[in-house]
């Protein structure tokens, strides 16, 4: 979170009041769904705007943090990829019926490392008009997965099914028949989530007083943001420990 040795407590500190909020989403999750069986009452409108503002805050930041880090971003992209793929192991093996495949860290690998090549192919794109196509792109793939562009409602087009048995495109957004991950973020449609941060960042950099405004420093959530990623590691095990002392095993 540097730029010219100067870090942005405010961005540190949004991404630790999501990881907050990730955790509770995450052992009421655990409760309702698999310690006490009470799904119908955990999936309501209110849980899935609440899970959406969580991933979109990541995702969004994750986009503008590109840019802080140029010179590392190879070897984040590759270490994310790594700690997604020991999670996807963890899961498959401890707990088949939450496993893991393609998640959020496997995502936001994939998206640093798809940056790097289309930066400078980015960087010539006015931001505004980056920032706006980026978001009317991830609004359009909204539901790809359900073999759609466009709205649920009003499908602009209708996706081929052949796309969808081609097990190798699952990462693209493209899942199989039968597939299954508690926490799926294919590259389609959130890669251009991930643009809008890029582009976002873009606007804002430079400029005086948004970056007096990153600046400052929310007490103890700025904290909790600058070790999110060992959080978001260690926090599902934590969650099930607790969750078995209280309603036994699963």
């Amino acid at each position: 979170m540097k730029k010219h040795n100067k870090r942005f407590y405010l961005i540190d500190g949004i991404r630790g009041f999501a990881i907050i909020n990730m955790i509770l989403y995450h052992f009421l999750y655990d409760v309702f769904v698999l310690y006490i069986d009470r799904s119908d009452q955990f999936f309501q409108p209110i849980t899935f705007v609440w899970q959406q503002f969580i991933c979109w805050s990541f995702i969004l930041i994750s986009g503008m943090s590109w840019h802080f880090g140029k010179k590392d971003n190879l070897k984040r992209g590759l270490l994310l990829n790594f700690w997604g793929l020991v999670i996807s192991f963890v899961t498959y093996f401890v707990s088949p019926q939450t496993v893991i495949w393609f998640g959020i860290l496997n995502f936001i690998g994939s998206a640093v490392l798809l940056m790097i090549v289309l930066d400078k192919l980015f960087a010539k794109i006015p931001p505004v008009i980056g920032i706006t196509i980026s978001f009317i792109l991830f609004l359009l793939f909204r539901n790809i997965q359900q073999g759609i562009l466009g709205m649920t409602e009003y499908p602009l087009l209708t996706l081929p099914g052949w796309l969808y048995d081609c097990k190798i495109l699952t990462p693209l957004g493209f899942p199989f028949p039968g597939f299954h991950s508690s926490d799926y973020f294919p590259l389609l449609p959130w890669f251009f989530l991930f643009c809008t941060g890029y582009f976002f960042w873009n606007i804002i950099k430079g400029k005086e007083i948004p970056q007096k405004i990153l600046s400052f420093k929310i007490p103890v959530l700025s904290q909790i943001g600058v070790y999110s990623f060992w959080i978001y590691l260690l926090h599902q095990p934590v969650i099930i420990l607790i969750c078995t002392l209280l309603f036994g095993r699963l």
